[in-house]
């Protein structure tokens, strides 16, 4: 990459036109070599795709062996392939170095699908060359590409409008891309001077502009303002404090343990709105006996604003999953000379201070409006999920919101519509009558199964918008024969739950 922050713009212009002539999209790519091929990239093996585009000397294939797999290339070949800017003007920006008559990728520059609740579309995101692409372990001021971790956090970001964003760790830029669909502007922050241009030089390529960028560690570039929404995908990974454990900028803050998700939830609500919402990915620990969200909890309450709180832990690891997981994921592989060392490394310091699991999840944080009762929900959710949960993040707090103006009389006098996403399954005994489990499942959000009793099914299956849900729970008492006063204390509490959730929706 170049040595400014700010790369050429017309040198960035010629070569968004040039991607953008030679089809240069995930589709496409994924075509040239197919879905075999496409899925060994993913685990790091590059032969496959090389044998697909054998023989192929179109621009695609040109730009596939470049830039999404790091492979040197005549610069002919590249001049041809991107016409306007050439191999000179993609030295220009850092994106190769040429020698003779060869150019040598120094970076990655794959598309990259999105979609949201504006429309789909593609960014082209440049970060530095993985493991597969240098056939070793990482630098350690390595910039992350576009990932698993990133793509969540990227479709977890609320999408309701917003007038400024916080991205913290920004890396290569792509939450503060996502974020700017619906902000009025960006501030992006990074530790590392390195991720800071890649997120220029993105948002410059996908011509993208009110993102501006500050070097710094979490809160401190922006002390003193205060921002909407605040997005982090933070350097979490938990990672002993010995001599020989690579700390790579990507993924370690340099803090001990879970100390790093620790400063970002006690001192987010400084820089929040009140009722600005942050979102990040995190790990907590278990800590002899102490549960992992119990700790999270502690967190919340040390914070100096007064916080909501919404905390899915998404997976739990023992130490020594936790452990290979990061060794290997910064290219240190089993059977090579560092890697039991490496492990022994993590596995002591996790005995050191008891620690017996680790959890991972999301946290969605917000600064509690001004006379609404606080959100504390901590919960386990480990079913696979389907889609962006975005969407349904902003509706559940939007439901928290609107209940939260009303008591129990006003919720009564309510009406309620069931999500069109929920089904009920019924399961009975063979000969048995009545079911002996009533389920409700949901198609969309979090895709949860909630066992419900027969007063609770016939509530939810009546709700169809028309008669206030007192008078609903009134008609069921009769057919149950039961007291309509203790049934209301006993629904009404469950039915703010359920449109909180997304079962439905109380208009």
């Amino acid at each position: 990459m170049s040595d400014t922050r700010h790369p050429d713009p017309s040198l960035i212009a010629a070569l968004r036109a040039d991607l953008a002539a030679a089809g240069y999209t995930a589709d496409a790519v994924r075509a040239a070599w197919g879905p075999l091929a496409d899925d060994a990239i993913g685990r790091g093996l590059l032969a496959p795709a090389r044998r697909s585009l054998e023989g192929r000397d179109d621009a695609l294939a040109v730009l596939c062996r470049a830039f999404f797999l790091g492979d040197s290339a005549p610069t002919a070949a590249l001049d041809r392939a991107l016409p306007t800017a050439g191999a000179t003007g993609l030295a220009g920006v850092g994106l190769v170095r040429i020698e003779g008559d060869t150019a040598t990728p120094l970076v990655l520059l794959r598309p990259q699908d999105f979609a949201d609740a504006a429309g789909a579309g593609q960014w082209w995101i440049v970060s530095d060359l993985d493991e597969a692409a240098l056939g070793g372990a990482l630098p350690t001021g390595h910039v992350l590409g576009v990932g698993g971790a990133s793509l969540t956090l990227a479709g977890l970001q609320l999408d309701t409008p917003a007038q400024r964003v916080l991205d913290i760790g920004t890396g290569c830029g792509i939450q503060s891309l996502r974020a700017r669909r619906t902000a009025s502007s960006v501030v992006a922050t990074d530790v590392s001077e390195r991720a800071l241009q890649f997120t220029l030089l993105n948002a410059a390529l996908n011509d993208v502009d009110g993102i501006e960028v500050r070097h710094g560690s979490l809160f401190e570039p922006v002390v003193g303002e205060e921002f909407d929404r605040v997005v982090s995908n933070p350097p979490f990974v938990i990672t002993p404090r010995v001599a020989g454990v690579p700390e790579y900028e990507y993924r370690d803050a340099g803090f001990a343990g879970d100390d790093l998700v620790a400063a970002f939830v006690t001192g987010v609500g400084d820089v929040l709105t009140p009722g600005g919402t942050a979102q990040l990915l995190g790990n907590w620990e278990y800590r002899d006996g102490q549960d992992g969200l119990d700790r999270v909890r502690t967190w919340v309450a040390a914070s100096a604003q007064p916080l909501d709180a919404w905390i899915v832990e998404r997976e739990q690891l023992d130490p020594l999953a936790y452990a290979e997981l990061w060794v290997r994921d910064g290219g240190t592989t089993p059977g090579s000379p560092d890697y039991a060392r490496l492990i022994d490394a993590w596995l002591a310091d996790f005995a050191e201070r008891g620690v017996t699991a680790i959890g991972f999840g999301y946290l969605l944080l917000r600064r509690t409006p001004i006379g609404m009762p606080p959100l504390a929900r901590y919960e386990r959710i480990t079913q696979p999920v389907a889609g962006a949960l975005g969407p349904h993040l902003g509706s559940a707090l939007a439901a928290w919101d609107r209940l939260g103006l009303l008591d129990d009389d006003g919720l009564a006098e309510a009406t309620a519509i069931v999500a069109p996403d929920v089904t009920e399954a019924r399961h009975h005994r063979p000969g048995a009558e009545e079911p002996s489990v009533i389920e409700l499942r949901q198609g969309a959000g979090f895709g949860r199964v909630l066992n419900v009793d027969p007063a609770l099914a016939a509530l939810v299956g009546a709700c169809d918008g028309d008669l206030p849900l007192g008078v609903l729970i009134d008609a069921i008492a009769d057919l149950l024969e039961v007291d309509a006063a203790a049934l209301r204390a006993d629904l009404l509490p469950r039915v703010r739950a359920l449109a909180f959730t997304g079962f439905l929706r109380v208009v």
